[in-house]
């Protein structure tokens, strides 16, 4: 049967919002940071350092709105016996989500906090301040790489599980395994991989626009199931 209802209506809306939260956020953002936080960003967020943090936290709130987006996708359909693929799937990619989202709360934190601790001091005291915080820099790029990885085995399993059944659309199922397979390959087999990922966050955000259009406007099939 086809489900359209006040469950898909709200789980349409959260994938809509979390592509507008995710990709506003960054596309209005005055300054982006790399891969890792480096000395000369602190000159360009204090430029506009109230409008940076703004857009950072949209930006974050757009990672937390996709994991409730996906929490409500899986709630829908918490049915045998599609449930063992999607399920985990699902969990898999709001693992990943919320992993990325730790990891910009990261320079969320530093960038803002770094324009304080640097202002005025000299060249030199700057490398102190970024020596001080090098591990903790290393550290959150794998959380980034970790949760791009997360993410994409569970949008590999949520899509094959989306197509199998065809609960949506089996084309954006598709869609939904490959960008998975996308990211981890990208992650997992490219040693630089940092520069050749950044349009995969775009593709990310218009998968997720093309799944609250198709939700509001088709609903989500649930075929007939077994009894739990």
């Amino acid at each position: 049967m086809m489900k359209k209802d006040f469950e898909t209506k709200f789980t349409g809306w959260a994938f809509l919002i979390a592509a507008l939260f995710l990709w506003g956020g960054w596309a209005l953002s005055p300054h982006h940071i790399g891969e890792y936080i480096v000395a000369s960003d602190f000159a360009p967020i204090g430029e506009q350092v109230w409008t940076w943090i703004w857009m950072f936290r949209i930006h974050i709130f757009g990672w937390v709105i996709m994991a409730i987006a996906i929490f409500a996708l899986m709630a829908i359909t918490f049915e045998k016996p599609y449930r063992v693929v999607i399920v985990p799937g699902a969990g898999m990619v709001i693992a990943g989500t919320m992993t990325l989202a730790i990891a910009s709360a990261f320079y969320y934190n530093f960038g803002a906090w770094g324009v304080g601790q640097t202002a005025g001091m000299s060249a030199a005291e700057i490398d102190v301040f970024m020596n001080d915080i090098l591990y903790t820099n290393q550290y959150v790029t794998c959380f980034v790489r970790f949760g791009r990885v997360f993410s994409g085995v569970g949008l590999v399993l949520l899509g094959l599980g989306l197509v199998k059944w065809k609960i949506i659309n089996v084309w954006l199922g598709w869609f939904t395994a490959l960008l998975g397979l996308a990211a981890m390959g990208i992650v997992m087999g490219i040693p630089e991989h940092y520069e050749i990922y950044k349009p995969v966050f775009h593709v990310k955000v218009l998968w997720l626009l093309l799944m609250g259009i198709y939700i509001l406007k088709q609903g989500i099939h649930l075929p007939k199931t077994i009894s739990k």
